[in-house]
């Protein structure tokens, strides 16, 4: 193999190549995130790390990314799905896992109204 400059067109190329999103752990778990808030899961938190991501999905749901993998366990069994594919695996997190149901004060909220407690208690 020839060696590559710095600063030449070949240099450039190169670069660009050993950086790609998913061998990224960081920018891969949050290409995973947003995947994620699209499918509804909205609360998610991420930490980065020592060559590794973590991202909390729900109380019960924990994907580590490391090794070119997204990892969660589903009824104790560890199930892994490429980083290269943020979409798919966050297709079968939804898939496999209930929605997100909506907090007590969301639903409370949405279901009357103000005025409902008003009329219920001025006849």
């Amino acid at each position: 193999m020839l060696p590559v400059h710095a600063g030449t067109p070949f240099a450039k190329q190169a670069s660009l190549r050993r950086y790609l999103p998913w061998h990224d752990p960081r920018e891969a778990t949050r290409l995973l995130r947003y995947a994620l808030h699209r499918q509804g899961f909205t609360h998610t938190y991420q930490s980065n790390g020592n060559g590794m991501a973590v991202l909390s999905v729900l109380a019960e749901l924990t994907v580590w990314c490391k090794d070119g993998f997204f990892v969660w366990h589903e009824e104790g069994i560890a199930v892994e799905h490429p980083i290269d594919d943020p979409v798919g695996a966050a297709q079968r997190i939804a898939d496999r896992r209930r929605r997100p149901q909506p907090t007590p004060w969301e639903s409370s909220y949405e279901e009357h109204s103000p005025t409902d407690s008003v009329r219920g208690h001025s006849a």
